[in-house]
This record gives structure tokens, sequence and C-alpha cells, in this order.
């Protein structure tokens, strides 16, 4: 195992078993078992939507309960789309009845789940053109206020704003979200919509992110905190449609912007198994191609640096989670072969690569022991959840922090 990853990531844990009154439970058979990582692997769930809401039959049906099965076997962390072109296309008609439905399918399955975004000048809102740059502020953050209240205990992460470095100057077309950037700037923006976040929902954790990873994107951060705006957390996207970044670009990535103190999360990455991007495209969105198959070397070259960009994000201990965009090729950004599923519902390598370490490597499975004359027992394993269980009886119990930890339970 990776040494950082170890440092960081697991805890040597000392549980003392006694019984009601206090008495040590010596000699006592017990199973360990991890329920689920403290670390947040996340996938979007948008495909899945369709299906949980019920709109899905036959043969399509069968393939997303294939899906959604796979994605429940290897995430606890769920991104949905709160896009307002599409979330709402008609004034005053939002998606929340759908969205909400995924939202609790997700979140009575054990996950966390992000909305994603509440601000961004890219497909946003037409309707928004009809408006005077006051009232597009106006509907802004009553969009806001609204997802946030409405979603509530089941969605309490967000990604607040996205892309605000380039939103002032975005020209591939005119939007209201950006003829309000440019009106007010960007940090005055930021502090609008973070503000309307936070009183509408104070226990949610809200994101400021971004695809820019260059020194512009420091600059905003730098000025949102010498502002006196609270992130709670650092998004940094990494499509890697033109190559893999590496290990050494990847820490040197998360160094700089861990300097700040905020936590990171890796909010939107993609690998691919089939040809890279041309280097020249500057805008991802500009490549267009009516196929982009995956060939059995992409497969095999996206399964060993899956391996090794997971195995690098978390030895480093800013990085809390990881996103990635897009669980299967079929309806893929940009019709990139970036899924963990082929087209046809199939697993790529990628997967079970993912899946040997999420599950195999950084995993412990069902473990028995036995408790010494103290009602003691030792193991070491990944910060998250656990079950111990004694006969019939089984308590759950959190490994929170990494390093040497004592507990005791009542067994």
């Amino acid at each position: 195992m990776d040494p950082s990853i170890k440092r960081h990531r697991t805890a040597d844990v000392t549980l003392t078993l006694t019984s009601p009154d206090g008495t040590p439970l010596a000699g006592r058979e017990v199973v360990v078992a991890q329920r689920d990582h403290r670390f947040l692997f996340g996938c979007i769930g948008f495909g899945l939507i369709p299906h949980i809401n019920g709109e899905t039959s036959g043969e399509e049906a069968e393939a997303a309960e294939r899906e959604a099965e796979r994605w429940l076997e290897l995430f606890n962390f769920a991104t949905l789309p709160f896009y307002w072109g599409g979330f709402e296309p008609v004034r005053g008609r939002p998606d929340t009845a759908r969205v909400l439905a995924a939202a609790r399918w997700f979140a009575e399955r054990g996950c966390v789940v992000k909305g994603h975004p509440l601000a961004w000048h890219t497909v946003t809102a037409d309707w928004l053109l009809e408006l005077s740059t006051e009232d597009v502020a106006r509907a802004q953050v009553a969009r806001i206020v609204r997802e946030t209240t409405d979603f509530a205990g089941v969605v309490d992460m967000w990604d607040v704003i996205n892309e605000v470095v380039i939103m002032p100057i975005f020209d591939k077309y005119d939007n209201g979200v950006t003829r309000l950037c440019r009106a007010v700037g960007r940090i005055p923006m930021i502090r609008m919509v973070f503000d309307a976040a936070r009183e509408a929902n104070p226990r949610a954790t809200l994101l400021l992110n971004d695809f820019d990873m260059s020194a512009a994107y420091e600059c905003l951060i730098e000025g949102v905190l010498e502002a006196g705006i609270r992130i709670d957390a650092l998004g940094l996207q990494s499509h890697m449609h033109q190559g893999y970044w590496g290990e050494e670009k990847t820490l040197a990535t998360i160094d700089r912007f861990a300097r700040y103190g905020l936590p990171i999360h890796f909010t939107e990455t993609t690998l691919l198994s089939g040809h890279l991007m041309p280097p020249e495209i500057v805008d991802l969105n500009d490549y267009q191609i009516p196929e982009w198959p995956s060939t059995p070397d992409g497969e095999a070259r996206q399964a060993d640096e899956m391996t090794r960009h997971y195995t690098t994000l978390l030895s480093h201990p800013a990085v809390q989670a990881i996103t990635y965009w897009g669980m299967s090729d079929k309806g893929s950004w940009l019709g990139a072969p970036g899924g963990f599923l082929r087209a046809d519902g199939t697993p790529k390598p990628s997967y079970d690569a993912l899946h040997n370490l999420v599950k195999g490597t950084w995993w412990l499975p069902p473990t028995t022991l036995t408790t010494d004359d103290q009602g003691r027992l030792s193991f070491t394993g990944f910060l998250g959840a656990y079950d111990l269980t004694t006969g019939t009886a089984t308590t759950t119990f959190q490994v929170d922090t990494p390093g040497e930890i004592a507990m005791t339970l009542t067994g």
C-alpha cells in the first residue's frame, strides 16, 4: 500500500468490548466488517434519473437496473444535475419532483448527494435574456433559495457557482448569467450566490468549482477569501480528454490549491478508453465527431491510468472527494468513451480496476476476531463506517481519524 495512503486514510483501531455494566467481554468471537468509506468516491447519477422515476421499460429498464447495481457497488457519492436551462426551461416550472425522487433514491441507499450547479453561464435558462440585469440577479437568488430549501436534508452539498474565471468574458453565446457577472464582477457575484445558499441551508457544504487550473483561479480564490466569503471546499475539474495528467502534475496541482487550507474535491474527472482529443483543441466542447469508439488498447490504458489517478488523489490528505463524470459511454459528455461501461452496458477493465481498489485494496472485508482477556481486539482499516457483529447483535461505529485510536463498545 502507498505509505501516504496508509498514513492519511487508515487507522490502527483498538476496540474494547464490554457488557452493559462495563465488564470486559473476554474471549468473545466477533466479526468486523467495513460498510462504507469516509472518503467520497463519486460519480454522476444523471443517467439513472429516468429509471428511478419509472420512465424506462423492457430491455431499457433491465439495462438501467444493471447499471444502477454496478453504480451502487462502487460509489457512495452522487452528483445530480441542476443546470438551470434543463431544470427550469419554462419559468416557474422546475423539475423538482423528478430530481428529488432521484436524490432520495441515492440517499436511501447510503449515498451523499450533491447538486450541480446552482449558478452557471452555460446551460442556463433562456428566459433570463428577457429580464433586466437586476431581475436576473433576483431570479438567480430566488432559484438558489428554492433549490437549497426544497432539497435540504437530502441534498446538503452544492457546487454553488461553476467556472467563474471565464464567466464574465464568456462569448460563445449571450446569456443572462454572463450579463449579470459582467455587470457586478466575479467576487460580488460569488458573494451573492454563496450568501443565498448559506442562508437558505446553513448545514450545507458549499463549493466553488472551476476547470481553470491556472493562476487565474488562484487569484480568484484569494480575492474571495480576502473578501470574507466562506467557502467550504474547492472544486477542481480534471477532464483528461487530451491525456492523463500524470502523478507529478496532479500532486503539484493539489498542492497549489491545498495551500488555502480548504478541502479539495475533484468534482469532474474523466479518462478516455479511445483516442485522445487533439492537443490543439482549447475548448473541449469544440471537438465534436460522429463516432468516438472505445478500443481494447484504450481500455487497457484507461484502467492503468484510473488506478494511478485514484491512488494519487487518495495519497494527498487535502483531497476529500472524487466525482467521475459518467458511468457509461452511452450518452456521455461530448460522446467521448470515458465511462466505466461500454455503450452496450458491459464493464470495461477500468471498472474492475477501480472496484479492486475501492472494495478490495482499500476495504476491510468481514473479518473474524477474538477479544483478549481484557475484552480488546485490534484491526487496521480505512476511515469509514464499520459493523461489529457478536452473535445476532450488530453495532455500527465510525473510524474518522487516521493513526492510532481506541474506543469502547457495548456488546
